[in-house]
């Protein structure tokens, strides 16, 4: 099979769940920088990869990397790249993004233009041609410039990975389907414990919990911009990827996830997301307002994105709302806290000081992921005992 070298962007403060993703699904991870993991592969873990990974935003195909201080090495070094190893001669191609960071060439838009010009020079010269129709399948490239060193990638998975094909409705500000499945990856909670959010919203992290639980592949209800490269990777193991995907489903699991909302519309929406997930009938919806936050069972987690930032008024609103989440926690016997918030002042609110935290970026928005940590569960009796 044809080795590539990839590349996985993620949510920046994630990267180490990420490699830890990519390890489990068997391959060699080669370096982990700010918001990306880069591996080892061939064609078939490029199509387990779209399919398996929770926490990545795309799988990339390294298509080659060079020094550039100005345009024209820019426009050199890109023309130096396989192009015609991977785009056909009807193959539609732009460069979709360009990233710089503390280099030279910053303007996304000169970056992008420029590059396009040096594909289509080589590619002029590699087929002969002097007129590119681009009526064919989709090939989007992607560039990152760090310290003037540039790295090329071609996209194949066209939209971000966060979307999943099941949310069809959203609440205001939804977290991103990937970043809530770090936040539950980063926890000792397993499919058999029990797992709350007070402010489910559309309901996405109970339902990526319920995914996860029932070992449902995020990827599996959606298509990829490399499922039309058949010169590059075959049909069969984009369907051998994901009957493996199938074969592993338990959707007979049993679990305890609850999502809660102050807002009945909220909660009909997460009810129809989950069904579409597949998963509604491991979850309980319900309208709650934190205030009647309670469990009778020890040891649970409340992982949750509560409101924050433009979805309330102002710091006094947001720090009342944290400390009757925080008095509600207390009152929980033995249970854990995950949150993400950007609001600074949330350890004060709740009353505790973080076990740990980790800087993350939410879109754009530096946030916080708070975790106060209860006991460890006393260990279950062997059968023989």
């Amino acid at each position: 099979m044809r080795k590539f070298e990839l590349i996985s962007p993620c949510h920046f403060g994630m990267e180490s769940v990420l490699k830890r993703e990519i390890t489990d699904l068997g391959y060699d991870v080669t370096e982990v920088s700010d918001g990306r993991v880069t591996f080892f592969g061939d064609e078939e873990a490029l199509c387990r990869a779209n399919i398996f990974l929770r926490t990545a935003e795309r799988v990339l195909i390294k298509i080659g990397s060079f020094h550039a201080e100005s345009f024209e090495e820019l426009f050199q070094g890109t023309k130096s790249l396989p192009w015609e190893d991977y785009i056909p001669k009807d193959g539609k191609f732009w460069v979709a993004k360009a990233a710089s960071v503390k280099s030279k060439l910053f303007s996304p838009s000169d970056i992008q233009s420029i590059m396009k010009k040096a594909m289509v020079e080589r590619m002029r010269s590699a087929y002969g041609i002097n007129w590119f129709e681009e009526s064919g399948s989709s090939f989007p490239v992607r560039v990152f410039l760090m310290k003037d060193e540039v790295t090329v990638g071609l996209d194949s998975s066209g939209d971000s990975l966060h979307k999943r094909g099941y949310r069809r409705l959203t609440a205001k500000a939804p977290i991103a389907e990937n970043l809530a499945a770090a936040m539950i990856m980063l926890t000792p909670w397993r499919g058999d414990r029990i797992l709350v959010d007070p402010f489910c919203g559309s309901g996405t992290i109970p339902i990526e919990a319920a995914m996860m639980a029932a070992n449902i592949a995020p990827g599996m209800k959606r298509s990829f911009t490399a499922g039309s490269w058949l010169h590059v990777v075959g049909s069969r193991l984009w369907q051998d990827a994901l009957e493996e995907a199938e074969e592993s489903v338990d959707t007979g699991v049993r679990t305890d996830i609850q999502g809660y909302d102050i807002d009945d519309e909220m909660v009909s929406i997460s009810r129809e997301n989950a069904r579409l997930a597949g998963v509604e009938h491991l979850i309980h919806f319900q309208r709650r307002d934190v205030e009647k936050l309670s469990h009778a069972k020890k040891y649970g987690f409340l992982i949750t994105n509560p409101p924050y930032g433009e979805r309330l008024k102002g710091d006094g609103e947001i720090a009342a709302l944290y400390r009757t989440l925080g008095e509600r926690y207390r009152s929980l016997d033995s249970w854990s806290l995950y949150l993400i918030t950007s609001f600074e002042g949330a350890e004060e609110a709740v009353g505790r000081k973080a076990d740990k935290n980790r800087k993350l970026y939410n879109g754009m928005m530096k946030t916080y992921y708070y975790q106060f940590l209860g006991p460890k569960p006393k260990a279950r009796p062997r059968p023989e005992e």
